[in-house]
């Protein structure tokens, strides 16, 4: 779920599907159409490298308009159940992994694919929902994504500095 844009200090949050990579940028696909954003300053590089069509990225709005990427989600493969209600994934980036459900009671087929990221509090790595979903469905980790930044003071920095 997104952040409202009402929210005071808060940055509207909205998922896009990743077309093509650049270093300071990356061509993505919403309902609305193609669209274009930058990468935050503090998205780690190198980008080219770390994003790849077919990831999930979550942009943040600012209240002029201007779009940022703040974060992404691996399309991984799920090759089964790990211990502890995990499931192993394989990403190309990462090789294989064992990831905790966000949500326990989706369904995850091995062989199927899921959408999965690192680096949020809680787990190495979390897996959210199939990546046959497509934004605005994909049911990510926004809220998540949203406290993360908020908690360490990262939103200033997203447009106040060039990417």
């Amino acid at each position: 779920m997104s952040i409202p844009p009402h929210v005071p200090g808060r940055f509207p949050l909205r998922v896009a599907r990743v077309l093509r990579v650049e270093e300071d940028a990356c061509d993505l696909w919403t309902p609305d159409g193609v669209t274009s954003a930058v990468f935050a300053p503090m998205f780690p590089t190198p980008r080219v490298e770390r994003v790849q069509p077919g990831h999930l990225v979550a942009l943040a709005t600012s209240p002029d308009g201007a779009e940022a990427v703040v974060w992404r989600w691996f399309d991984a493969v799920v090759l089964g159940p790990a211990d502890d209600d995990g499931v192993r994934l394989w990403e190309p980036a990462h090789g294989e992994v064992v990831a905790r459900r966000r949500r326990p009671a989706t369904a995850l087929e091995p062989g199927s694919r899921a959408f999965a990221s690192a680096g949020l509090p809680g787990a190495d790595w979390w897996v959210t929902c199939p990546a046959g979903h497509l934004p605005p469905a994909a049911d990510v980790d926004l809220d998540e994504v949203h406290a993360l930044y908020s908690d360490n003071h990262l939103w200033d920095g997203i447009f106040t500095h060039p990417a």
